[in-house]
């Protein structure tokens, strides 16, 4: 969430950048807070003076107790002094819940060069990589691909889980192993470091990561053990700094980790009934840095060019899109999506997506840093995924499919395919 005093001292800016996402619905929450920030900061100011009273009452008491003088009317006066505390600061803390609640209303200032727009349809492309050619054959969909090769059960993991999950089998679970080891490897190169991290976290750390709307939607909820499962990595290595003040010479922390994932994907787009782009259980491998305030649209750009350039070694055709106020997160400044082409469909879809947050989930988290100066300052954070293997395994299905119904496998994938270089039966 952002500094409550700059949200007072800023309100305006606030106010602003409410009505260009197109949610005037939070501006009660901003009205909420300059209603109850003076009042809130008055009560603490009387309390800490009431206080303050009280202890130089105790600190007279004491002296004229050793000096033998009369202290009854100090006594009196010491005495009416708790009750008052107390009332004031039952005052003073349902202020400060109604206040956090409403500050967490709040969203993240866009950055500057986000467009105003209302919805998806308002995205802007970017740019593109890649030359789509149009396949002289028909294409079987990745699903038809699956089940003639007995690449994976979608029909068996229904009967054990339900729709949204599935078996992996034979060539395309060692491609799912590639895409990984590749990542893996490619990323190490780039110099960050890998992480392997908690598949549950407390809800904190995911109160802190999205807004309780997306909360709803998409986390599984272990509601006995206080905890909740995944749904990417980038949660968790969040939660890894939690209550951290970090040294500036140790700034930036550059890390990306593998996890499976786990998401409810309630909502419009539901979940797949077959097939591998949209399910409740996934791979992904997930890159995540902490900087300083000013690096962190540096960090922006470095982590677009490390997927981009994943795809460009796949040689996957992709695009990349800008999203609009209208369509960027509570918790984002700045968002932009990797959507890989998928012939079968002649468009493209979302396989990754890129987001600075700024200091919006770190100010949860209480993760700072110290300067050169001995100041602490609040980190910035980014996510962006590397590659959610299900989603590429889908493009590189299509993209590489062959006239005989194999498929050629990406040359940067050969090594960790154990000599296959083409897949599938003819």
């Amino acid at each position: 969430m952002l500094d409550i005093k700059f949200v007072v001292e800023n309100h305006e800016l606030v106010n602003r950048d409410i009505k260009k996402r197109g949610k005037e619905y939070k501006l009660d929450n901003l009205k909420a807070i300059l209603d109850f920030y003076p009042k809130w900061k008055k009560i603490k100011q009387d309390l800490d003076d009431l206080r303050n009273k009280r202890n130089i009452i105790s600190e007279n008491i004491n002296k004229l107790k050793k000096e033998g003088k009369d202290i009854k009317g100090l006594v009196t006066e010491i005495k009416e002094l708790p009750e008052r505390i107390k009332l004031l600061d039952l005052e003073e803390v349902d202020l400060r819940v109604k206040l956090h609640e409403n500050l967490r209303g709040i969203p993240n200032i866009l950055h500057s060069s986000v467009k105003k727009g209302k919805d998806s349809a308002e995205n802007t492309v970017a740019k593109k990589f890649g030359k789509i050619s149009k396949p002289k054959f028909r294409l079987l969909n990745h699903i038809e691909l699956i089940e003639k090769n007995n690449w994976a059960d979608f029909e068996a993991a229904a009967k054990v889980a339900g729709r949204g999950f599935y078996y992996l089998k034979n060539d395309l679970a060692l491609l799912n192993q590639a895409l990984i080891r590749f990542t893996i490897d490619f990323m190490l190169k780039k110099g960050y470091t890998y992480i392997e991290t908690p598949l549950m976290i407390y809800r904190d750390v995911l109160d802190a990561a999205m807004n309780s709307e997306e909360f709803e939607k998409s986390i599984y909820s272990l509601k006995n053990d206080n905890l909740n499962m995944i749904g990417t990595s980038e949660h968790s290595l969040l939660g890894m700094h939690k209550g951290d003040v970090l040294s500036e010479k140790d700034i930036p922390k550059k890390y990306f980790s593998y996890s499976m994932c786990f998401r409810r994907e309630i909502g419009s787009h539901g979940i797949n009934e077959k097939g591998l782009w949209r399910t409740h259980q996934f791979n992904k491998i997930e890159q995540f840095i902490f900087c300083k305030p000013e690096d962190s649209y540096k960090y922006y750009a470095e982590l677009l060019k490390n997927t981009e350039e994943i795809f460009r070694k796949l040689k996957i055709p992709y695009r990349v899109l800008e999203m609009c106020s209208g369509d960027t997160a509570d918790w984002k400044a700045k968002t932009c999506d990797v959507e890989a082409y998928r012939p079968t469909l002649k468009q493209y879809g979302e396989v990754g997506s890129l987001t600075n947050c700024t200091d919006y989930q770190s100010r949860d988290l209480n993760i700072r840093y110290v300067n050169k100066k001995g100041e602490q300052r609040v980190l910035h954070t980014l996510n962006n995924t590397a590659v959610a293997t299900s989603r590429v395994m889908v493009a590189i299905l299509e993209n590489y499919q062959q006239k005989d119904g194999t498929v050629k496998v990406p040359k940067v994938l050969m090594p960790y395919m154990h000599g296959r270089k083409i897949i599938g039966k003819k």
